[in-house]
């Protein structure tokens, strides 16, 4: 059992249901993920339903607290987090209407097309901050007018996949306006939904639910919700924040400045900004921060860690990533004029282009399997500082720490490469729980146990690490960068054309 308040953040992401607990001093207590299953019943679609996440929710909720024996009258408020841009389509009494198209589907690049011919490309992200892009919840809602028609004529609610969860604590609808902001829908200026956005699509703003700042209480748990998950009658449940935003809450990103790095399978620059700064051509997005009155820049690379897990199980089976890395670590910056391209799944930031392909250029017959490797490990740091270049071209200016988490960051000589890479200093903290955790201190603000975000991150956020650039690496990478950014436009065209190549096959 224990003693004084806790504070619980509830995270849907794409694999699992989790519910996260800690105590006033950030001290975690109890941890339960439910996992989920997806759906893609037809090419490109990826569906989940909304019942599996409250289901699931529900499950994680009861099992930490009965793991952490932590008793629901403890819990002094509720945070949300989850995988943003979904959509979950309700009718006027709250059922579900259709499996909820999730950000990772990609049928809608039609729709994509008509929001920019309908707004035009310049003004669309001038309001929105963003392009229209397949991921985005607005394409989606296209998609369903279009093609569903019976089910959207059924309609009276959009919400993401977290506020779902908050319907069915609370009984009300509600969204953060950092999730909010990533529907496509914002006006990330006012921080609220955009009339010509809303009018453009012809959506009634009336299925827009009110939003809130991350900290903001927006409902209380219903007594039907604590019977079906343990949590105490009356709970509050704050508005939280999308993934993004939460574990840039979650690792102490929140101040200009402070950058995130998360080295996961993909790979998120996250910087938090003072205003409401926009990429004019939308290669970075930029949403409403989950700390109130923030906004944060944020590209992605879609195969970070995921280039070296690719390397690893293609070329070194059975190797460990501790034993490549030891390898490397002989071998000098730069891997004697080698590079490696990362584009196995193509790319995200800065280029949108599902036909970006990887590749290693520079091999000659004195590259080892240890130049290969290191490579690797540098081509990931230089498209991650793609997104570093655009944002400091795009306005925030000098970038004084990265706050790096994720699977890849446990390699010593992959930190010190993103820092010499970054020409920034680099810490590891002591939180590893990610967007539950940053769900979690937007609880306990909300509960008034710390005065805002800021202060919720500097008492239970500690630096483990810290990594200084070293000035000859950072003038070396420095003048290997140029070539770096230079090989995706000359290999553009061959990329298309490889992909109609391979079609025929």
């Amino acid at each position: 059992m224990t003693n004084g308040r806790c504070f619980l953040g509830l995270d849907i992401s794409t694999t699992g249901a989790k519910a996260l607990l800690i105590d006033e001093q950030g001290q975690v207590k109890g941890s339960t993920t439910s996992p989920l299953s997806l759906s893609m019943p037809h090419p490109l679609w990826s569906e989940q339903n909304p019942r599996d996440w409250w289901a699931g929710m529900a499950l994680s909720i009861k099992q930490a607290l009965d793991t952490s024996k932590v008793p629901a009258q403890s819990i002094a408020a509720v945070g949300l987090t989850g995988q943003m841009h979904g959509l979950v389509l309700l009718d006027e009494s709250g059922e579900v209407l259709r499996p909820a198209i999730l950000w990772n589907d990609q049928r809608t690049s039609k729709q994509c097309d008509e929001i920019r011919k309908r707004l035009g490309k310049e003004r669309l992200i001038q309001i929105t901050g963003n392009d229209a892009l397949t991921g985005f919840t607005a394409p989606k809602i296209l998609w369903v007018q279009q093609h569903e028609p019976d089910i959207y004529s059924h309609a009276r609610h959009i919400l993401l996949p977290k506020d779902y969860i908050r319907y069915r604590l609370t009984g009300q609808y509600g969204m953060d306006r950092a999730g909010g902001s990533g529907t496509l829908l914002f006006d990330i200026k006012e921080r609220t939904w955009s009339p010509e956005m809303l009018k453009a699509l012809d959506i009634p703003p009336d299925w827009m639910s009110t939003t809130f700042e991350g900290p903001q209480i927006t409902g209380r748990v219903t007594a039907e919700a604590a019977a079906a998950t343990g949590l105490a009658e009356g709970t509050p449940v704050v508005a939280g924040g999308g993934d993004q935003a939460a574990q840039a809450v979650g690792v102490g990103a929140v101040e200009p400045g402070i950058v995130g790095v998360t080295l996961g399978t993909s790979g998120v620059v996250f910087a938090t900004t003072p205003g409401p700064l926009v990429e004019p051509e939308g290669r970075l997005h930029a949403f409403c921060h989950a700390v109130p009155e923030r906004w944060h820049f944020m590209g992605v690379m879609l195969s970070a860690a995921g280039s070296f897990q690719w390397y690893r199980d293609t070329l070194a089976p059975g190797a460990s990533f501790d034993a490549l890395t030891a390898e490397a670590e002989a071998v000098p910056p730069g891997s004697e004029g080698l590079l490696f391209l990362p584009y196995l799944t193509g790319e995200r930031t800065p280029y949108p282009d599902p036909l970006a392909r990887g590749a290693w250029v520079g091999l000659t017959a004195r590259h080892t399997r240890a130049y290969l490797t290191r490579a690797v490990l540098e081509g990931v740091a230089f498209g991650l500082r793609d997104s570093f270049t655009l944002i400091q071209e795009a306005g925030l200016g000098d970038i004084r720490r990265v706050h790096v988490s994720g699977g890849g960051a446990k390699s010593a000589l992959w930190r010190q490469i993103l820092a010499d890479v970054f020409n920034a200093e680099l810490v590891t903290v002591n939180t590893t729980e990610g967007a539950a955790y940053g769900a979690a201190l937007l609880a306990g603000v909300g509960a008034g146990h710390w005065p805002d975000v800021e202060a919720a991150c500097a008492g239970t956020i500690k630096v483990t690490g810290r990594i200084e650039p070293d000035a000859q690496r950072v003038a070396l990478y420095a003048d290997y960068y140029p070539q770096y950014r230079a090989l995706y436009p000359a290999l553009s065209g061959t990329f298309a054309t490889l992909a109609t190549l391979a079609a025929r096959t």
